[in-house]
């Protein structure tokens, strides 16, 4: 409440609410005297079928006390925790402050345990069932939104479970993959090729790289343009280059998706991937726990 980039929305919080809550306390008051006056009986002068008449009669005596604990309760809450606007409150509580209160408590309970899993070789922490088990808790509340619950990933999201690599499936390499994340840039080469018919032909010859049938006649034009633009990165013989996260492209494994629009339109507009580092707000001890259980999907 306190960040707004303009003294305006911490106005336009704090008056309304002020506003309706003395609203509420006039409404409350006006309706506390007995507008009957004694025995008698005070109508509003509504009358339907002949006899039937409105009676303007106070409100019930428990409601009012409900309505002005109400308000009270209101007043003391916007007193006490932010409300209005930048007003920070009394106790000066923040969602934040909270967060980092929780989180040092469980890093109190539970950091002395993630130190210990740290100390152990990822090899051989992967083997640890125990261990294992936090893992899992881990990797479901931080990895499972892209890979999914079962580790197998999703178009645009990896298989963590076929022991395919594109920056390499060595244990360091793994941990510091989230720990700093990764970015993956494919090119788009439309423009550069000449052309949708160049995309097409430079599609053919990956497609013959996996062994499926591909149109022998651009196959020839395709191996040409692969080896003049595609080299440098997937290398002569399409295995990939794990220096540049460049994906193996005989091994029939598609990240974005293996038919030949999909492959055509990897080439054409380029792809752009992006691993999040995790290391900032899980920590170095975590990292190591969730890439042992990386390992661990793939014995």
């Amino acid at each position: 409440m306190a960040d707004f980039v303009s003294q305006y929305w911490n106005w336009f919080i704090a008056i309304p609410t002020t506003l309706g809550i003395l609203g509420c306390a006039w409404l409350v008051l006006g309706n506390l005297t007995d507008k009957g006056g004694g025995s008698s009986s005070e109508t509003t002068g509504h009358v339907w079928d002949t006899d039937l008449h409105e009676y303007n009669n106070p409100l019930p005596a428990w409601w009012l006390n409900l309505f002005l604990i109400t308000i009270v309760w209101g007043l003391i809450y916007l007193a006490l925790y932010p409300g209005l606007g930048s007003f920070p409150g009394i106790l000066d509580w923040t969602s934040k402050g909270r967060y980092e209160a929780e989180m040092a408590q469980a890093e109190e309970a539970y950091g002395p345990l993630f130190a210990r899993y740290a100390a152990t070789d990822l090899a051989v922490l992967a083997d640890d069932k125990e261990a294992m088990r936090s893992a899992e808790r881990l990797y479901a509340s931080y990895c499972s939104t892209c890979h999914g619950s079962d580790a197998r990933g999703a178009v645009g999201f990896p298989n963590l479970r076929d022991g395919l690599w594109a920056w390499g499936g060595e244990p360091d390499t793994i941990k510091a993959t989230i720990l700093n994340g990764r970015n993956g840039v494919m090119p788009a080469w439309a423009l550069p090729l000449g052309g949708d018919d160049a995309v097409a032909d430079v599609a053919e010859y990956v497609i013959s790289l996996t062994g499926r049938k591909a149109e022998t006649a651009r196959l020839k034009s395709g191996q040409e343009k692969f080896q003049t633009f595609c080299v440098a990165c997937h290398g002569p013989d399409g295995t990939g280059n794990t220096a540049f996260g460049a994906p193996n492209l005989t091994d029939a494994v598609w990240l974005y998706g293996g038919s030949r629009e999909a492959i055509r339109a990897s080439i054409a507009d380029g792809r752009q991937g992006q691993m999040p580092a995790h290391g900032e707000f899980l920590g170095e001890d975590k990292v190591h726990l969730l890439a042992a259980y990386v390992l661990s999907l793939n014995p």
